[in-house]
């Protein structure tokens, strides 16, 4: 096990979450899962937790209950190499969640995910000022993020 590990609290439905994940991320691997014990018998035998990995990743995911839902104060954030990257990773977590602001969405867990093409960064931190802004002006009216239309803001 990692040092530090993000353990992601579910409201039972964990299984269902890291086998979903596991579905749209070519790299990824189910570690390790515990099961709830005779303490607590209407969760006897089910999942408690599932160590995974998507792409050299690892987090735990926990049925923890409905006490603690997830917030946008944490997300995920996928480094994006091409558009058809962007687009699969938007399209296939986005389904049945919902798509938020600036490469932001909630998937149907109510994860929080960054969907970041690199080439936007790379723009974003450009030393011309006048560039970056007209590319941050751009993103910020964005849902999924569009290489071309940033690429072209950052021409001129």
């Amino acid at each position: 096990m990692k040092k530090i590990t993000p353990c992601l609290w579910f409201n039972f439905n964990a299984e269902e979450a890291v086998n979903y994940y596991l579905s749209i991320f070519e790299n990824g691997k189910i570690l390790d899962e515990s099961r709830y014990g005779d303490a607590i018998p209407e969760l006897n035998g089910k999942i408690l937790t599932m160590r995974f990995e998507i792409e050299g990743q690892e987090f735990i995911a926990l049925n923890g209950g409905p006490q603690y839902p997830f917030s946008e104060a944490i997300s995920l954030f996928v480094d994006c190499e091409t558009q058809e990257e962007v687009d699969h990773y938007w399209n296939q977590l986005c389904d049945g969640g919902s798509p938020g602001r600036c490469a932001w969405l909630k998937d149907k867990f109510g994860l929080s995910w960054q969907i970041v093409p690199r080439s936007l960064v790379t723009m974003l931190q450009d030393d011309d000022a006048v560039r970056s802004a007209r590319v941050m002006k751009a993103m910020m009216e964005m849902s999924k993020i569009d290489i071309a239309v940033l690429e072209q803001a950052y021409r001129g």
